[in-house]
């Protein structure tokens, strides 16, 4: 018996069939990938105000005079001064020219007469034939009248001349510890491009947090903040916290800070801090280098001033990043020091990067097919202390249009972009339909 070939509104049946079986199948199975991965996230608009990241972006630099010790209208005298003293008859007499000491170049001092006298320890210099006068807290003219007027209270010279010129200002030695890896503020060349390239790519310049290490001699009046970056090139640049803080080194602070390290090591210190060695307290003071409108410096006019010892450290912001993952592709970017970066901008810059070429090109907005729906779901990790988690949900469609949803980023997130069920079930179908559905079209 001889087959009958099939009519025409039988092969379209079955063509009809083949496409409407993988659809329905595909239907049933959309959102597997939320199935089998759930998040269990927040609506961004519903997520609590003190977990939201405070903006940044209004903060503005700091006026630097700030971090200046304005200097009195006449020098004022104190230990490891250097004097110069001609006393006729007692220190050289009239008919020798008096030593003539010429400053160091780059000093601001006039050329100084006179045999060197230190003030010692105690604030007293030491003179021929009269007992140590107190010099500390005077000026080099007041020193000058009260040595004449010793003199000619104990007898021993009536009306002599007596000059008196500073020869060498006290110093601070200062240390300068800055881990902004050559890249601040007032330096230029191939190392600023370098740089302004790095930035505009969203990679730090990584290192081994390595710092570059100063020891300066400040001259009195000179021993400030502002002159200590300023001789160790500049303000802190953007691979630096804009913030400088300052360890202060005298004795007992030090011994202070240095119990409180054993006791944080040994487990029996209750405070916590993210920088053990950076810890708030009267040993160590946070000089912030950009300021809110209105706000006020937490910081007094003395805090700027360096003694002698102190440590001025300049912080890396090598953990200021955020990290991507799903459809941005898994890698690590910086955040801007000075300006707010939201969601939007956060994808934007995940969808250009290495990490999402080897996350099979798809990125930001664009699926990395013309003929899909982009992914739209976008979830935030959020780290909460107490090893805990805050995860985030946001819709960037909905975040395009309205601008409360575009949460700001903050160091340590987790930005994972998925397909929500609906663009997973679409897309599949879409997949199929050129899959099978123009191939039975053509048949």
């Amino acid at each position: 018996m001889k087959r009958q070939p099939a009519n025409n509104d039988t092969l379209q049946c079955i063509g009809l069939l083949w496409l409407i079986m993988p659809i329905c199948l595909c239907i049933g199975l959309s959102g597997c990938n939320h199935i089998l991965s759930p998040i269990d996230a927040v609506p961004a608009d519903q997520v609590p105000p003190q977990f939201l990241k405070k903006p940044e972006a209004n903060k503005r630099p700091i006026d630097v005079s700030l971090l200046r010790h304005l200097p009195p209208p006449s020098y004022i005298l104190d230990a490891d001064d250097v004097l110069g003293v001609f006393i006729d008859g007692v220190l050289g007499n009239s008919t020798e020219a008096p030593p003539v000491t010429i400053p160091e170049p780059g000093s601001d001092l006039s050329p100084g007469i006179g045999y060197p006298i230190p003030v010692r320890e105690d604030g007293t210099v030491s003179l021929p034939l009269i007992d140590p006068i107190p010099v500390r807290g005077l000026t080099v003219a007041q020193v000058e009248q009260l040595v004449k007027r010793r003199y000619k209270e104990d007898e021993i010279l009536v009306d002599a001349r007596v000059i008196v010129t500073l020869l060498r200002k006290r110093t601070y030695r200062i240390f300068v510890i800055r881990q902004d890896n050559g890249f601040s503020g007032g330096q230029g060349g191939q190392n600023g491009q370098l740089a302004l390239a790095n930035r505009n790519q969203g990679i730090f310049d990584r290192s081994d947090l390595s710092s570059r290490g100063s020891v300066l001699q400040l001259p009195a009046y000179e021993n400030d903040l502002l002159n200590a970056l300023t001789q160790t090139g500049g303000l802190p640049g953007l691979n630096a916290k804009a913030e400088v803080t300052i360890l202060r080194g005298d004795n007992t602070q030090t011994a202070e800070r240095f119990q409180q390290m054993q006791e944080m090591y040994s487990g029996q210190f209750d405070g916590a801090f993210e920088n053990p060695a950076l810890a708030e307290s009267d040993s160590s003071i946070t000089i912030p280098l950009r300021l809110a409108p209105g706000e006020i410096p937490n910081f007094r006019p003395a805090d700027v001033i360096l003694r002698d010892g102190d440590v001025v450290y300049v912080e890396s912001r090598e953990t200021e990043v955020y990290y991507t993952g799903g459809l941005l592709g898994g890698g690590e970017r910086p955040l801007p020091r000075d300006y707010d970066l939201d969601i939007l901008g956060a994808v934007a810059l995940a969808g250009t990067g290495v990490g999402v070429a080897q996350g099979g090109g798809r990125g930001g907005f664009n699926a990395g097919a013309s003929n899909q729906a982009p992914p739209t779901e976008l979830t935030i990790l959020r780290r909460l202390p107490g090893n805990r988690q805050l995860a985030m949900r946001v819709r960037l469609s909905e975040a395009v249009n309205n601008p409360a949803a575009r949460i700001l980023v903050a160091p340590g997130d987790t930005l994972i972009l998925r397909y929500t069920p609906e663009e997973e079930t679409l897309n599949t179908a879409i997949s199929i339909f050129f899959t099978f559905g123009i191939r039975q079209l053509f048949n």
